[in-house]
Formats: structure tokens, sequence, C-alpha cells
């Protein structure tokens, strides 16, 4: 033993240690040990674990601080542990589930997640304008689910205002559900000019928790398979109808063949219909309120598109006249503004004004 052990550098002890696991366990025995100690000096004692267990377990749906709050007002001169240790001890107990933080949402620039399931985003813009047989200017509004690419609305609408858009959404809204995301580009009715980008279409899905995405100025493969159906609708511009009304029985021809009927290569060449089903959030007969925390600091825009914060006028958008919007404290000091949960920019606290600055920390 003295021989082998001046042979690896080591004390005859320590040889004496590793020959002694060996002759205990065999070849595992010669595996590493954990080195933490068998019992911290600052765990909390196993008879407070047992009464904040029993106490959670008693009253299931209150959470750690409450617990203690109970606990510490029950036996006051019990040195107990904070309340994120007891939240410790209930997570590892399996009573208590990690919260999901409640996600500010904004419009963004992509790339955005493919679809995995209909209605998970709805697409839609404006195809090129054409004229019809007497004149009068036509501008389809396509929507479409990106999941299924099952056609939703087929619209010969005659403008790209908000007055001809709604009413399309309202029908099929009523008829198929509220989809979770929306895509478009950032152009009129589905955004305006300005840092908010709001218009009054975006502030209505806003307004039914529809997470707005927004493709890049220039960047029309953001929203790829929206333009690649345009292709297919080429034709029946290029070759149009002698009205308005006409056009609008073409276009409903040729969506009933497209999502029936046409197979899609993306498919595995079956048609659209046999891969969508209709949501299952429907669309709710009044609009929702908006839910603030206690805490945020709640503005009503007023009719020039401000509102007032710290004694200052903040130009916020004219198409939220009369709604109510948040302002909440970032973890690092920023005012950060949003309507319903809509991220809407950062307010500047030397020139009081809005900027799209990240939402990082809020």
């Amino acid at each position: 033993m003295s021989a082998l052990c001046a042979a690896y550098s080591i004390s005859r002890k320590t040889g004496y240690k590793w020959l002694g696991r060996y002759r205990e366990r065999g070849v595992a025995g010669l595996a590493d040990l954990p080195r933490a100690p068998l019992h911290h000096g600052r765990a909390t004692p196993v008879d407070l674990v047992e009464r904040i267990i029993g106490s959670k377990e008693a009253h299931p749906l209150w959470g750690p601080k409450k617990i203690m709050a109970v606990l510490r007002r029950s036996d006051p001169a019990q040195l107990w542990p904070a309340a994120s240790t007891a939240g410790e001890i209930l997570k590892r107990a399996g009573l208590v589930k990690g919260r999901r933080r409640a996600r500010w949402r904004g419009a963004g620039g992509g790339p955005f997640p493919d679809p995995e399931a209909p209605n998970e985003v709805w697409s839609a813009d404006h195809k090129g304008w054409f004229r019809t047989g007497d004149g009068c200017r036509c501008e389809p509004l396509t929507v479409m689910d990106g999941h299924s690419r099952y056609l939703l609305g087929l619209e010969a609408t005659g403008s790209t205002g908000e007055t001809e858009a709604w009413p399309v959404f309202e029908r099929l809204f009523e008829c198929y559900g509220l989809p979770d995301r929306f895509r478009s580009d950032n152009g009129p009715p589905f955004a305006s000019a300005g840092i908010a980008g709001l218009s009054p279409l975006s502030v209505r899905l806003v307004k039914l928790d529809i997470e707005l995405e927004r493709i890049a100025p220039g960047k029309p493969q953001q929203n790829g398979r929206h333009e690649r159906f345009h292709l297919s609708l080429l034709p029946l511009c290029q070759a149009p109808e002698t009205d308005l009304l006409a056009q609008q029985r073409r276009f409903d021809r040729f969506r009933e063949e497209y999502n029936s009927v046409r197979p899609h290569e993306a498919l595995d060449q079956t048609p659209p219909a046999e891969h969508y089903d209709r949501s299952s959030r429907p669309l709710p007969k009044t609009m929702p309120e908006p839910d603030y925390p206690a805490e945020a600091a709640v503005r009503r825009v007023r009719s020039n598109g401000e509102i007032k914060w710290c004694g200052e006028l903040v130009y916020v958008s004219h198409s939220l006249v009369g709604e109510p919007v948040a302002i909440e404290e970032t973890q690092d000091g920023q005012w950060a503004l949003r309507f319903y949960r809509h991220h809407i920019g950062i307010i500047d606290r030397k020139r009081f004004v809005l900027s799209r600055r990240t939402k990082q920390n809020v």
C-alpha cells in the first residue's frame, strides 16, 4: 500500500479510503460522490415545512404569500421563512405550478411562427385594383386561414376603406369565430402611419383579443402563402365582369371551388375544406372592456388623439379617441403604454413623445 500510494502521489489514508469503498461496493464505489452537505445549515425545519404544506392542502387556492401571512399571525414567535421560500417548498411538493405571465402583444415585424392548427392565424390583403366593365373600381379583399389555406373571404369591395372592410370581417367572425392572430401588411385598412400604427379596423381587432402581426415593409415573403394565392386569383382580375355584383358572383364560385374541389400541393393534394374547422372563439355580443391591472395608470384618449401624463400632453393616435389606454412602469423604469394587450410604445421621459422602443423587461 505504501508503494502504491507513493506511485500515485496520494496519502496512505486516501489509499485505504478508496480500497475500503471498492471492497464495500465494487467498481461503483470508485465513482465520485456528491459533495453537497447532507443537511443544509439554513434549511427550513421539517416541522415548519409540514405546516406550510398542510396549510396549502387545506386551502388549495391560496398562494405562498397568503399562507405565510396566516401562519405568521397564528404563531408570531416562530421564525418563519420568506414567502418565496415557501413557494419553493410548495413547488417541490407538487402543490403549485408556475404562473404564465400575460404576454404583451405588439404588431412586430416578423418572422412569425407557422400556424399549427386552424384559426391560429388569419391573413388578409387587398389584391391590386382593377375596373369592372361599367368602370367601377374593384379592390378585392381576401382573407385566408394560414394553416388550412381555407379561403374565408373573397369580397369585391370598391375601396380599401375601413367602412367596407369591417362589415366583411364582422360577417366572417360571426360565421367562423375569431382567430388568435391576424397577419397583414402596413397599408389601409389594417394599419396607419405614426408610432401607434393603429387603424379603426385594427383597434376593433385588438379589442377582440386578436394579436396583430404586421409584415415588415418590403417583405411580402413574410405573408408568402397569401401572396401565392393572389397569383391564383390573378386570371379573374385580368378578365373582369360587367359590374361589381357579377364580379362577386364569380368570386363566390371561385371560392367554393378553391376550398372544396381544388387540390392543394401543400395539403398532400387535398382541398382546404378537409383541413379547416370553425374557431372555438365566438364573436361576443358586445366589445369586451380592457382588464388593466390596479397598479396601471389609465388615461382616456382625447378628441385630438392625446393623453395627459405628468402634466404634459402625449400624442397617441386618432384611432384611439375615446378609448382607455394604460401606462405601466417597466422593470427598468420606462413608461410603457398599451391598449388592451397591444403594446403601443414607450413614453420618452424628457420629450414626452412615444417611441417604438423594445418591450424588454415589461
